[in-house]
């Protein structure tokens, strides 16, 4: 069955940091990422980001599909880019470099392609540590470190519980897929990509199903409970910041600081390798 955003339980250092400081460092490392184009910054993140996999104890293989899936975004998304803006680059960093011989509106230039290639470094830089953090982060212990940090813990549990209901949903969906091949419906790949399809959202209508039964009892169960009667609440898997919670946070904290200290630098968010 496909890994899809689902908590993998492990023996890491990641795995024994609060679910706080990972939200912290998530939004520090997504800030310092996204608020510049210096590709020596961005080269740095996407190098720590795939650094940390091993650290977390995460191989590939547990997040293949959305790599791929992201990959098929990117590649689509580059390409839409420059049919769609193919001098944006020229206009960033104020010099026109044609490559190949080549001239006009399409002809690529080397400020296109290093405009591109800053583009592409951001979601390497970004999308590693976004799936380090779902597959390492424990959704009860995540609504707990929230509500420690002063969310409203009702918000703080219903995160917990989407978190927790995405693999659900996989299962299920794995599970009515199952049953339809035991009853001769064709998902495999000997069918053709429209039957697939076809098939596939046959099952919808079933796992919708299932899944408003499941948001039904778990409803009742919190009410019969009095859930939300009291402003605050105990929390079972509820950790305390320890010496590398607060290392973590600071090193995030440093690298959003070198983000903005280089668009300083820089005169802008764009380090430009073109000018005099």
């Amino acid at each position: 069955m496909i890994n899809l955003f689902n908590y993998i339980e492990k023996e890491s250092p990641i795995h024994r940091l609060t679910g706080a400081t990972k939200l912290v460092c998530l939004l520090l490392w997504s800030f310092a990422a996204m608020s510049t184009y210096d590709t020596r910054l961005l080269l740095l993140l996407a190098v720590l980001g795939i650094a940390l996999f091993p650290v977390g104890r995460i191989g590939v293989r547990d997040v293949s599909f959305m790599l791929w899936f992201t990959l098929v975004f990117l590649v689509l998304n580059t390409v839409l880019v420059y049919l769609f803006s193919p001098q944006h680059g020229t206009q960033v960093y104020g010099t026109c470099t044609y490559l190949f011989g080549f001239s006009g509106h399409f002809a690529p230039t080397a400020e296109q392609l290093f405009f591109q290639f800053n583009y592409i470094l951001k979601y390497f830089a970004t999308i590693p540590f976004v799936l380090l953090f779902v597959c390492t982060t424990n959704p009860s212990e995540f609504a707990a470190s929230l509500s420690r940090i002063g969310v409203s813990y009702r918000v703080s549990y219903a995160v917990a519980l989407a978190l927790r209901y995405i693999p659900d949903i996989q299962k299920q969906y794995h599970e009515i897929s199952q049953a339809s091949q035991a009853r001769g419906v064709e998902l495999s790949k000997k069918a053709s990509l429209t039957g697939r399809l076809k098939a596939a959202s046959a099952i919808l209508i079933p796992l919708i199903l299932s899944s408003m039964d499941r948001i039904e009892v778990i409803s009742n169960a919190m009410e019969l409970r009095c859930f939300g009667k009291n402003k605050k609440r105990t929390w079972y898997m509820a950790q305390r910041f320890r010496a590398p919670d607060y290392l973590c946070m600071l090193v995030c904290l440093l690298l959003l600081g070198a983000s903005i200290a280089l668009t300083y630098v820089n005169g802008s968010r764009f380090y430009n390798p073109f000018q005099p």
